[in-house]
């Protein structure tokens, strides 16, 4: 899978893609991912690529033409299965989502910053809008890591077990249950008796009972759904 993320602010990106399952992921070609400067697609002697906003108000906008370059630019390389936009309004990002994006093969993230990006990339290139969360960043470049790690964990062996991405919460409308490792016993809480019984039948219904309970407590809104 490549991904390639479009961002003014680069170096925001290197530390989450250098550590961890995504640097492990790029290591094994499971994933590609490559992060592209929009100021190297502008034609400004300055390397400008914000102006103000048409209509007046408050806040620079990312102007059309550098944006639209780097992706033809890319375009004519390969195709791509999906543009995203990162922004507040666009639609939640949720595992439903990242499941999705994981059986792609190519796909463009753009991070906004300032006020945002020329609307005309939104109605005419971009495919699809995410959000994640209902509030406000100072651009997209963390949002775009977000999805980036939530995606690339789910390809096959960039986990040593995949099925630990398998039984995360959310992957079946529930929270995880609780876990615990050693010592058994620690300023006397004790682990709960069925886990160190090495009956797996009751194990996993116990998981699944605590999923239940845990999620009509704290998300009841998963249940819904």
């Amino acid at each position: 899978m490549r991904i390639d993320i479009l961002t003014v602010l680069p170096q925001l990106l290197t530390s989450p893609f250098e550590t961890s399952i995504l640097k492990r992921a790029q290591q094994k070609g499971i994933a590609t991912i490559v992060v592209h400067d929009i100021r190297d697609y502008s034609t400004d002697k300055h390397k400008r690529v914000d102006d103000y906003q048409f209509g007046g108000g408050a806040g620079m906008v990312l102007q059309i033409e550098p944006i639209y370059r780097c992706i033809q630019e890319l375009q004519s390389q390969r195709k791509y299965d999906e543009i995203i936009y990162v922004t507040p309004d666009g639609a939640q990002f949720n595992q439903k989502t990242a499941n999705s994006l994981s059986l792609l093969q190519n796909i463009i993230i753009i991070c906004g910053h300032y006020k945002g990006i020329d609307h005309r990339i939104r109605e005419h290139m971009v495919t699809k809008e995410l959000s994640i969360g209902d509030y406000v960043i100072t651009g997209g470049e963390l949002a775009a890591a977000v999805i980036a790690d939530s995606v690339v964990r789910l390809l096959p062996d960039a986990m040593s077990d995949i099925s630990s991405a398998l039984n995360d919460s959310f992957q079946d409308n529930l929270l995880a249950p609780p876990v615990y490792t050693r010592p058994e016993v620690f300023n006397e809480w004790k682990v709960p008796e069925i886990l160190l019984s090495g009956n797996t039948k009751e194990i996993e219904k116990w998981q699944l009972d605590q999923s239940l309970e845990r999620t009509r407590l704290l998300r009841p809104d998963l249940l819904e759904d």
